[in-house]
């Protein structure tokens, strides 16, 4: 039995990971969370990992407060790059496997088509310097690392837009979303499906794949389906990015091609539509 170590286990990613973990009785999952996997600690990693002795990492922690990394760089750093470049070492070090999940913030949204895994990243924000510095850490020691950047990750679990849009859909008679950033919404239970149904092939390819759900949308698009699906009454109204200024600049345009994982792992991707509507029917 193999046994899987999963860092941020409490986050949306993680616990989705967790609520499939008994369909997958050939793996002895280890869960962590920041208590007790804190990737600001880097004594605290090698100690952790030398203990649990993986044969795979699931790696799901990272600092994802895009907005406030712009004026805490230093622990955004210590989380998204030096921990990862720590985490790679040692799983090189162990001959064990890891998955790391990273972001399309490492494009700077100005491409006029869906992005692809050898389009060069240009990050705008601490946040997808950050990871970017984290991804190249993770290749240079341990080649033979996955690495699956994902967008718009919602969930029932943890704060979501999805969740932020119900809870002020309640609230007001009318909201204002952002309309002119175009992307593709991804539900965390259908990547974490990803990740296992990759560990569980006895496939192993290396290297940086793409993966959310399909469609191609903007934010408000997002909101609309949301309003639409919970008939509520609240108007939603489309509004320009600049009218709605954030410490971090966003990509403009992050849709990202999923032709690589679909063709080495035979990866059928679902509507962002279709996964919105199964996701909202557990809350």
């Amino acid at each position: 039995m193999q046994k899987i170590l999963v860092t941020g286990a409490n986050g949306q990613l993680g616990s989705e990971i967790k609520q499939l973990a008994g369909n997958y009785p050939n793996f002895d999952f280890v869960f962590t969370d920041i208590t007790d996997f804190p990737l600001d600690k880097t004594a605290v990693i090698v100690e952790n990992f030398t203990k649990i002795n993986p044969a795979i990492v699931i790696n799901c922690a990272a600092y994802t407060a895009v907005d406030k990394a712009e004026q805490d760089v230093e622990v955004a750093d210590e989380v998204n790059h030096f921990a990862i470049a720590t985490l790679s070492q040692l799983c090189a070090s162990a001959n064990a496997k890891l998955v790391h999940v990273s972001t399309d913030y490492v494009f700077d949204g100005s491409s006029p088509k869906a992005y692809t895994e050898n389009d060069i990243p240009n990050p705008k924000s601490v946040y997808g310097v950050t990871k970017l510095a984290g991804e190249k850490a993770c290749l240079e020691n341990c080649p033979e690392s996955i690495i699956i950047r994902t967008a718009w990750v919602y969930s029932e679990f943890g704060n979501n837009f999805v969740k932020t849009m119900l809870r002020l859909m309640n609230e007001r008679e009318s909201l204002g979303v952002v309309n002119d950033q175009i992307g593709t919404p991804t539900y965390a239970a259908d990547l974490a499906q990803v990740i296992l149904t990759i560990l569980d092939s006895g496939i192993w390819e290396p290297g940086i794949y793409h993966y959310s759900n399909e469609g191609e949308i903007s934010w408000y698009d997002f909101a609309s389906d949301i309003k639409e699906i919970a008939g509520l009454p609240c108007v939603v109204n489309g509004i320009p990015a600049s009218a709605y200024p954030t410490p971090a600049e966003r990509p403009a345009f992050s849709l990202l091609d999923k032709s690589k994982i679909k063709r080495v792992y035979g990866i059928k991707v679902p509507d962002y539509k279709e996964s919105l509507i199964k996701m909202m029917s557990k809350l």
